[in-house]
């Protein structure tokens, strides 16, 4: 396994370096509240959002490959684990805390796993329809789960159907300036990231959130604050679990694992098309393995390339880790002499920036495409999306991937299938096949649009078996267009061995024509070379055309 260092640095250029620490500086000032935010979903303290972009980023600065992808806390893996860590142990405590570092090191070692055996490809099993589907279902979760804190009613439940029933029952124990702190939050993100979506409002929030709170000591009005934030470097340790409690996280970390492989795959592959740049995958899961094992050993929690940050850090300017390196230098900044003033910061603050992030991953605009292009599939996001929300965001991964593989059996199953039929001026043009077209009289050409398997051996032979039997005229010829077909197994040449025998009978010349070298080998292990004679198996249509009407 070879591995290459500083890739997403490389090559170093003065003038580039000063534009790269600018765009730094500009990232830290719109993520530090973000990570902050994050905590919120993660059940954590609040400091530990900002130990997520220090060693952590600077691991994948080391081993990763992409130039772009910023690596750090991320709402969708922060309400996995906090969902499937919540009734194990109280949020923030010691306990809790340990398994938290303990999933974040077995996220780590998955992903080294996927880089040894190369396991990247698992994100292609995910398709795009049901991840917008997944991450709108997670932000319906996230916003939900937000609504207590903004509102100042106290929500102490985990399930959404449960949170939602908190809130309607304590409509009346409503802190309104709580929620005027929350609203005031919202509404200037939301308006500015319209109008200027370069200024860091989430920065000025959490500024003049700590300074009125200092100023008029919102915690004896009843307004929640963040309370103490121990500052300093993170201390080194190894989260030690019993193995029942490893066994019961294994579960969380695959979760987690699974979505960090999807969205980081997903999200340096954008960026590094739009900006033309190469991209080495297997690097990146060598550098997101380090950096959770890197987040697990400094008290964080799992981190993960982040889609919204990623997109912050290049609206900044930023074409390089060199950003990113300058962003975890701020942080350690803050850590060693800031983090004193972060003890007054409103919790409402916090809860209205991460609403606002909630928000941001339902997306409406995506959805509505799905819906215009392809209802079906709008069917399987809202499905995704109504299973994460209420009933887990684990069980939300399992069903978004059994969709994905589904829709693509469906496919295989149900492949598209056409025959060569002439138009009104005698042109052959390829029509969907159904009974009772002919190419010409007694010659059929029949393209069947997936690989021959278990699954659709059964669809092809009736199909062909109906073609003939309801053709114009009585079938002497039967042209198979391969062009489709790369493989078939065991139980398809079976089939196709009974089908070449029955055209036998019936007198009927089976041929194939655009066999390629793949489909070629196994028709030759299968006996299906045989069955139809090598004759009459072409490497073109064309060829295969010709000698037809070369015998009739």
């Amino acid at each position: 396994m070879q591995v290459t260092f500083f890739s997403g640095l490389r090559p170093l250029n003065a003038g580039a370096t000063v534009r790269e620490a600018f765009a730094g500086l500009t990232l830290a000032s719109m993520n530090i509240p973000q990570v902050l935010g994050y905590t919120r979903i993660a059940g954590t303290p609040a400091v530990t959002g900002l130990y997520t972009v220090l060693l952590p980023l600077v691991m994948f600065a080391i081993f990763g490959s992409s130039r772009h992808l910023v690596v750090a806390a991320d709402s969708a893996t922060a309400a996995i684990f906090s969902s499937g860590l919540s009734g194990m142990a109280p949020e923030a405590s010691e306990k809790y805390m340990t398994l938290v570092g303990m999933v974040a090191l077995l996220t780590a070692a998955l992903l080294l796993l996927a880089r040894i055996f190369k396991l990247g490809f698992l994100a292609d099993f995910l398709s795009r329809t049901v991840l917008t589907g997944f991450l709108t279902g997670v932000g319906f979760q996230i916003g939900i789960a937000m609504l207590g804190e903004m509102s100042g009613i106290p929500v102490h439940a985990h399930k959404t159907i449960d949170q939602l029933q908190q809130i309607a029952r304590g409509l009346l124990q409503i802190n309104l300036p709580t929620l005027g702190i929350s609203a005031l939050v919202v509404c200037c993100i939301m308006g500015f990231r319209h109008f200027l979506p370069r200024l860091p409002i989430p920065l000025f929030a959490v500024v003049a959130g700590i300074g009125a709170s200092y100023a008029y000591d919102f915690a004896s009005h009843g307004i929640a604050v963040i309370g103490p934030v121990p500052g300093g470097l993170p201390s080194l340790t190894f989260p030690a679990v019993s193995w029942d409690e490893l066994l019961k996280l294994v579960p969380v970390a695959l979760s987690c694992f699974v979505i960090i492989i999807a969205q980081s795959a997903a999200t340096s592959r954008v960026f590094a098309m739009r900006h033309h740049e190469r991209l080495n995958e297997d690097a990146d899961i060598m550098g997101l393995s380090a950096a959770n094992a890197a987040a697990a050993l400094t008290g964080a929690f799992v981190v993960n390339g982040s889609p919204t940050q990623t997109a912050m850090a290049d609206l900044a300017g930023a074409r390089s880790q060199i950003a990113q390196l300058v962003f975890a230098g701020i942080v350690l900044l803050v850590l060693l002499f800031f983090t004193g003033p972060l003890q007054y910061l409103p919790r409402s603050v916090l809860a209205g920036i991460v609403f606002t992030i909630a928000l941001g991953l339902i997306d409406i605009r995506s959805l509505r495409d799905i819906r215009s292009e392809s209802p079906g599939e709008f069917m399987l996001a809202i499905v995704t999306a109504a299973v994460v929300a209420l009933i887990g965001l684990e069980q939300g991964i399992l069903l978004a991937i059994v969709l994905s593989l589904l829709r693509h059996v469906r496919h295989s199953y149900r492949p598209h299938t056409m025959v060569l039929a002439p138009d009104e001026a005698g042109r052959w043009l390829p029509m969907p096949a159904m009974p009772g077209l002919e190419t010409e009289p007694g010659l059929v050409v029949y393209q069947f649009g997936a690989d021959l398997f278990y699954a659709n051996d059964n669809r092809f032979a009736d199909e062909v078996r109906a073609l003939i039997e309801h053709a114009p005229a009585p079938v002497r010829w039967f042209v198979i267009d391969a062009g489709a077909m790369t493989d078939i197994d065991y139980s398809a040449a079976r089939s196709l061995r009974d089908l070449c025998d029955d055209l036998k009978r019936r007198e009927i010349k089976l041929v194939f024509g655009r066999v390629n070298a793949y489909l070629r080998a196994d028709m030759d292990r299968h006996g299906i070379t045989l069955a139809v004679g090598e004759k009459f198996i072409f490497p073109t249509l064309h060829e295969a055309l010709s000698a037809v009407h070369g015998k009739t």
